[in-house]
C-alpha cells in the first residue's frame, strides 16, 4: 500500500511544478504528517524531493527528474512512466469518469493518467484539465436517479479478464441461472447491460449450440436484475471478429421494433409531422410517414403508425395535442374524445 503510494507522489510531483503538504495529503487522502514521512523515504531512496520552506512552500523535484532510481524500481516493478495493460485500456475511457467509478475502475484510470503527465512536456502537462473543462459525458437520463448495480464491479473485472461468469437473474417471478462469457459492457441511459455469449455446457465448448448458429447465442442482460455472480479462473476464447458497438446497435433496433405490436391511425397536421419523430420511436414514425398518401386539402397527412400499445400511445400521442387526431382504433379515438371534452371543461368560458 505504501509503495503505490510514493509511486503516486512522485508521479504528482512530476506532473506539476510543486505541490502543498495540504495538496499531496488531499491527492493521496493522508494526513499531511504522511506526506512528511513519504517524502523524507523518498529523499533516502534517492528520489531528488525537495521542500520548499515558509507560507508559499512546498515540495517538488529538482533538476528535471524523470525516471525511477534502481531503489524503488522494486515498489512498481515497472519504469515510472510504464502503462500496465489495466491503466492503458482504463486510459481510453477516461472520458466517462462515472462509468469508470461504477465499474471499480476509477484509481487504474487515475494512475494512468498520472502517468501519462509525467511522461509529457511541462507545457502539455495540463491538458487533462482543459479537456475536462471542454468536454464531460452525462450519461443518465434526465429525471431519473441513476442507480448503480450492486453486482457490477464483479462484472466488469471479468469482461476485462475474459473469464466465464455463472450469472443468476430474475425472469419475472423465477430467477434463472445461466453460464456466460462476457463480452462487454453497455451503458444506456443510465442503465448498465452485459453483452454476453452464453457459454457451452460440457467439455468440448465449440462456441456452437445444437442448430449451428453463433449469433444467436449472444445475449444482452440488464446487470441491475442479477441476483449472483459468480466468476471462476477458467478464460474463454473472445472472438475477435464480435463487434460490441456493432452488436449493440443491431439488437437495440431490434429491440425497438419488437415492442411494437399494435398499431394505431392517426391524421397530423404539418407542426404534428414535423414533431412525430420526437413523439414516438422515430424509425417507425419516418417509416410511417414515408408510406402515408399526399396530404388533404387542409395540410393534413393520414398514417398507420406502430406502437408499443394503446395505452403508451395514449401517453405519447397526447403530447401533440391538437396537431394530431386519432381515427383508429376506436376505443383509443374515445378515450382521446373524453380527453378533449375535460379540457374544453377546464379551458372553455
Amino acid at each position: 500500500m505504501r509503495a503505490a503510494r510514493l509511486i503516486k507522489m512522485v508521479l504528482l510531483l512530476q506532473s506539476r511544478p510543486s505541490m502543498t503538504a495540504a495538496e499531496l495529503a488531499r491527492e493521496l487522502e493522508v494526513s499531511e504528517r504522511t506526506v512528511t514521512r513519504d517524502a523524507q523515504a523518498l529523499s533516502e531512496a534517492g528520489v531528488p524531493v525537495y521542500a520548499d520552506r515558509g507560507r508559499a512552500g512546498g515540495y517538488r523535484l529538482v533538476g528535471g527528474y524523470r525516471t525511477l532510481p534502481q531503489s524503488l524500481k522494486g515498489l512498481g516493478g515497472a519504469p515510472l512512466t510504464g502503462l500496465a495493460r489495466g491503466e492503458a485500456e482504463a486510459l481510453f475511457l477516461s472520458g466517462v469518469p462515472g462509468a469508470l467509478r461504477e465499474m471499480g475502475l476509477e484509481d487504474t484510470a487515475s494512475a494512468a493518467r498520472l502517468k501519462v503527465s509525467a511522461a509529457l512536456l511541462p507545457s502539455l502537462r495540463d491538458a487533462s484539465r482543459t479537456a475536462a473543462q471542454r468536454f464531460h459525458l452525462d450519461a443518465p437520463a434526465w429525471f431519473r436517479e441513476p442507480r448503480t448495480p450492486e453486482l457490477l464491479p464483479a462484472v466488469a473485472d471479468a469482461v476485462w479478464d475474459d473469464r466465464r461468469i455463472t450469472a443468476r437473474y430474475r425472469r419475472g417471478e423465477a430467477e434463472v441461472v445461466r453460464d456466460l462469457e462476457p463480452y462487454g459492457l453497455v451503458l444506456k441511459a443510465g442503465v448498465w447491460y452485459l453483452c454476453a455469449r452464453v457459454a457451452e455446457r460440457g467439455p468440448s465448448r465449440d462456441h456452437r449450440d445444437h442448430r449451428g448458429d453463433r449469433a444467436d447465442r449472444f445475449r444482452v442482460y440488464r446487470i441491475d436484475r442479477f441476483t449472483g455472480v459468480d466468476a471462476g479462473e477458467e478464460r474463454f476464447a473472445r472472438e475477435e471478429e464480435f463487434d460490441l458497438p456493432a452488436f449493440w446497435a443491431e439488437r437495440a433496433e431490434q429491440f425497438a421494433r419488437s415492442i411494437l405490436r399494435a398499431e394505431v391511425v392517426v391524421r397530423l397536421s404539418e407542426e404534428g409531422t414535423r414533431r412525430l419523430p420526437h413523439t414516438v420511436d422515430p424509425a417507425a414514425a419516418r417509416e410511417a410517414l414515408a408510406d402515408a398518401d399526399a396530404p388533404d386539402e387542409h395540410g393534413r397527412v393520414t398514417v398507420t403508425l406502430p406502437v408499443e400499445s394503446e395505452e403508451v400511445a395514449h401517453g405519447q400521442l397526447t403530447s401533440l395535442g391538437p396537431e394530431v387526431e386519432v381515427l383508429a382504433p376506436p376505443a383509443l379515438r374515445e378515450r382521446f374524445a373524453r380527453d378533449a371534452a375535460r379540457l374544453a371543461a377546464l379551458y372553455g368560458p
